[in-house]
């Protein structure tokens, strides 16, 4: 059931076994888990079906430094379905190393290991329509098919592969499945404003709801989770704050703490020798019929043995705003950066100056080329625009087997990187959000020696040669920024309360019936995008709730009902 917050009656209280705050990716799987296990959900989601100015407003905040970190309301969407709405669908799993205590990741290691994720990924996986749970290109696209014909190495890998969702839009492709499921309710425009504690603070007694027409009711639930995203979960357990003075699970000041993203960028210039036939550096079909993209990292045991964290590259086209690329299209995408979405507009301005020649010379690309451009349009038309799987991205027939090497990287895990509340309200009369992102040396010194072991190995192939420029790698990896709206590490899983906020099992240290569900609980950011992990910590996370809610007193199956507050 999926009906309007307006329709509740103003003042009452809703009871309900299980309660979600947040209709993103995390909120609705754990939704769809748990219906049918015979115990009453209810969602609360803030938006609506569709965009609204006014919720999204409620995202609005400010940043230390904005060249740094884009504005809160930027790449995240407050309506049912959350950023699923606008995402690009990649995924991949985190690899094992990720959940390990690291001595060149501070702050790292989970309280659980990789085999407790992996049994929920497939299903993860078949949650986002990205295809089976497989990630090596050999069981993908077949044997006798690598990434760079003949170039073998011990340290870099090149088998990992991702994959590409739809992708899928979680409101629209389960928006029936969650109208028909008896025992789930989900109520929208509903913002949950206030956690309240018993007065021990050791449960959660009672939750404030409100609409942004002034529509006030409560809810309680024998547990709630809060999936409400790395920034929004934080900040709800910072303002819940009338029995916990600090905010809820902050009695050492660790809620907002460890705010990671990942570091990204293009660099160096990668030349392959011979003919390009010897690359497969675009988007393939697997044998499941799914896009999927190949990689390269470091081996695991060469990650230990550098002292580096995790990252992985893909091979890129040049810079889009050098027209020395000679590409119609990249110029034509470059000239329309500002019709495109902010985070993808964002990338098409590099810091590279403006000038009158150089748009002309993006200009005379597009004239030149009209064959390459119109080739382009049409494909993009037919296999994006109009295809029901789309397209992921714009990946163009290289003519020259030179690419740079597009860096999606692991950060490491600071206390000081965090978000806090500030002093301006929103209007619903809650704090609005102060983010500080910071990034380490020791992020950059990672990219260095990454790439130092790949130009070092491609040498010793034969079959390539990697140059980047030293002195330009920092610039060239925060020229963007906290990159891709990837928010982990707000509320951070642990088993030390004095440096975590929940434990194995996703619960608040010091409340028996609070949990969190998402990114927010990620101790460490791996190389990987956070849904698929999200996604299958969160179904993991149900199911530890079913057994949970089983343990307990049976009682009757029912939607959830409302009572006198």
């Amino acid at each position: 059931m999926i009906v309007e917050a307006s329709s509740i009656a103003a003042g009452a209280c809703l009871e309900a076994d299980i309660c979600i705050i947040g209709g993103g990716a995390a909120g609705i799987s754990m939704a769809l888990s748990l219906s049918g296990r015979g115990w009453s959900v209810l969602l609360l989601e803030s938006g609506r079906l569709e965009h609204d100015e006014a919720t999204q407003d409620l995202y609005a905040g400010s940043v230390a430094d904005e060249r740094l970190h884009s504005p809160p309301d930027k790449y995240r969407h407050r309506r049912f379905g959350g950023s699923t709405a606008i995402w690009g669908g990649r995924c991949m799993p985190f690899d094992p190393i990720d959940f390990e205590p690291r001595a060149q990741v501070p702050h790292s290691g989970w309280p659980i290991g990789y085999d407790e994720v992996a049994r929920f990924y497939p299903e993860a996986n078949r949650l986002v329509e990205a295809g089976r749970f497989e990630y090596d290109a050999e069981t993908a696209f077949g044997p006798g098919k690598p990434l760079i014909q003949d170039f073998h190495s011990d340290l870099v890998r090149t088998d990992g592969i991702e994959r590409f969702s739809v992708p899928t839009r979680f409101a629209q492709r389960y928006r029936q499945r969650l109208e028909q499921a008896p025992d789930v309710r989900v109520l929208l425009n509903a913002n949950c404003t206030a956690i309240r504690l018993e007065a021990d603070g050791t449960a959660v007694r009672l939750l404030e709801v409100a609409t942004l027409a002034g529509h006030r009711f409560r809810v309680a639930a024998r547990d709630t989770v809060v999936a409400s995203g790395g920034i929004e979960s934080a900040r709800l357990l910072l303002a819940s704050n009338d029995v916990a003075p600090a905010g809820i699970g902050n009695e050492n000041d660790v809620v907002g703490r460890y705010y990671m993203c990942h570091i990204a960028g293009n660099v160096g210039m990668l030349t392959v020798k011979g003919a390009t036939s010897r690359v497969r550096h675009g988007y393939e079909v697997s044998r499941d019929g799914v896009y999927c993209r190949r990689r390269l990292g470091l081996t695991a045991q060469a990650q230990r043995r550098l002292g580096v964290a995790n990252l992985i590259v893909r091979l890129h086209f040049p810079r889009i705003t050098d027209p020395a690329h000679r590409s119609g299209v990249l110029s034509g995408l470059y000239l329309a950066r500002r019709l495109i979405s902010y985070e993808y507009g964002k990338r098409l301005n590099d810091g590279a100056p403006e000038s009158f020649e150089g748009y002309a010379r993006h200009l005379w690309n597009i004239v030149t080329g009209p064959v390459d451009t119109l080739g382009f349009l049409w494909h993009w038309l037919t296999r994006r625009t109009l295809a029901q799987r789309k397209f992921p991205s714009v990946v163009l027939r290289n003519k020259s087997n030179q690419f740079s090497l597009d860096l999606h990287g692991e950060q490491l895990p600071l206390p000081e990187s965090r978000v806090t509340l500030s002093d301006e309200r929103d209007a619903l009369g809650m704090p609005r959000v102060k983010i500080d992102w910071r990034y380490s040396p020791a992020d950059i010194e990672t990219v260095r020696k990454t790439l130092d072991v790949f130009v070092a190995e491609f040498a010793r192939s034969g079959v390539a040669t990697l140059e980047y420029d030293g002195a330009a790698l920092e610039a060239d990896l925060t020229r963007f920024g906290a990159y891709g709206g990837h928010h982990c590490g707000t509320t951070r899983m642990g088993s030390d309360p004095r440096t975590s906020v929940v434990d194995a099992d996703c619960r608040v240290h010091s409340v028996a019936n609070l949990f969190v569900a998402g990114a927010a609980v990620f101790p460490t950011s791996s190389q990987a995008n956070p849904t698929l992990t999200l996604i299958a910590l969160s179904l993991r996370l149900a199911d530890h709730l079913a057994r949970r809610a089983a343990a307990r007193r049976p009682v009757p199956v029912s939607t959830p009902t409302e009572a006198s507050a």
